[in-house]
């Protein structure tokens, strides 16, 4: 639900120059109520907030999610009784988000912004390909190859970012190609309209949520050793899924160069488990619904093996030790996984077609 409102009381006719006073008068509602306090995210509840009165704006947009029916009733007649408030109903679009919300599913996509996308780039009259990158092509910082214009490309990557917000399948690809907006080249900008043509082909993709799906969350991680030819650090990434589509997914470049197979996997799992910690927290409290362990699977069985036998660390101690911490959260939280169904593939390295749409329709929902 969205409501828009001008707040503005009838006490004070110049809106610029009582600004913050009426604000404060909200804020002091919403606090009296124990509605909320508003915090930034990533700060622990009961940190120092951002206040209302740094925000500079005539009327404010309120997403409420609920629960409990009766408790959003009751919230919204006390705003309503308080300030000058419109219910605008479901929630239809949401920065650039489209929001399709039905009795027992939600979908989101961002059809919109993508075909303005491709209107911007020239490239909506192009023909779609079924992947945005094939297996086999190698990018590099090559100082030889063929400049093109720097401004051009950053502009497309720019935009691909953004997408990734509902296309979570593109998001290695992006990744890969936001490396060189420095000195792109031919190459760098051939993959780049790559992309374009596999939107082309997928503007109405968007990630599904269902009422029914399992409601534990689940987790994959994967990590391509060695990846990057032009430093060799490995690339790990993760995904967790949540009522039968993705809900949080990462594809990022290791900070230190492995000297192991064993090593990159140990160190792409720290950082999902880092994540899982995080999740769980937020999804418990929002309706308490985590009791189990977090499941995180891995094709890796020696880096599951290693993580859970204390006796075989000894042969390992090159890894730093901030990754075996992992030992004190795998008792029942880690778990193999065959290579064949490992969503968290499509983060790390291009994949065969066959493969790649397999793992699409996994972590999409639908």
């Amino acid at each position: 639900m969205a409501s828009e409102s001008s707040f503005v009381q009838p006490t004070i006719p110049k809106f610029d120059r009582h600004y913050d006073h009426w604000v404060m008068l909200m804020e002091n509602f919403l606090r009296s109520k124990e509605y909320w306090g508003l915090v930034e995210n990533g700060i622990p509840e009961g940190a120092e907030g951002i206040p209302l009165t740094d925000t500079r704006i005539p009327s404010f947009n309120f997403l409420i999610f609920y629960i409990s029916s009766v408790s959003f009733q009751h919230f919204k007649s006390s705003m309503k009784h308080e300030f000058d408030m419109t219910d605008l109903g479901k929630m239809r679009y949401f920065l650039g988000l489209e929001v399709l919300q039905r009795l027992d599913d939600i979908f989101l996509c961002q059809k919109k912004y993508a075909l303005e996308m491709l209107q911007r780039f020239g490239m909506d009259r192009i023909n779609s390909v079924h992947n945005p990158i094939v297996p086999g092509v190698k990018l590099t910082k090559d100082e030889s190859g063929v400049k093109v214009d720097k401004t051009y490309y950053k502009q497309i990557v720019g935009s691909f970012m953004y997408l990734t917000s509902t296309q979570p399948d593109m998001m290695f690809v992006v990744n890969l190609i936001s490396k060189y907006m420095e000195n792109p080249i031919e190459l760098h900008l051939l993959v780049a309209k790559r992309v374009l043509r596999y939107l082309k082909g997928t503007t109405n993709f968007g990630i599904f949520y269902k009422k029914e799906g399992n409601k534990e969350l689940l987790a994959y991680i994967d990590s391509d050793y060695a990846g990057d030819f032009d430093d060799r650090k490995s690339t790990s990434g993760y995904v967790f899924l949540l009522c039968s589509a993705v809900v949080s997914w990462s594809s990022r470049k290791q900070p230190i160069v492995s000297l192991s197979t064993i090593e990159v996997e140990l160190i792409g799992a720290a950082s999902c488990a880092y994540q899982a910690i995080w999740l769980k927290r937020v999804l418990g409290e929002l309706c308490k619904m985590q009791r189990k362990a977090t499941v995180i699977r891995c094709d890796s069985s020696f880096a599951i093996k290693l993580s859970k036998n204390p006796v075989m660390h000894g042969r390992c101690k090159h890894i730093d030790v901030r990754f075996h911490f992992l030992r004190d959260l795998t008792k029942a939280g880690m778990m193999h996984c065959d290579t064949q169904e490992q969503v968290a593939d499509i983060m790390t390295k291009p994949l065969k077609l066959d493969v790649f749409l397999k793992l699409r329709i996994q972590f999409k929902g639908g």
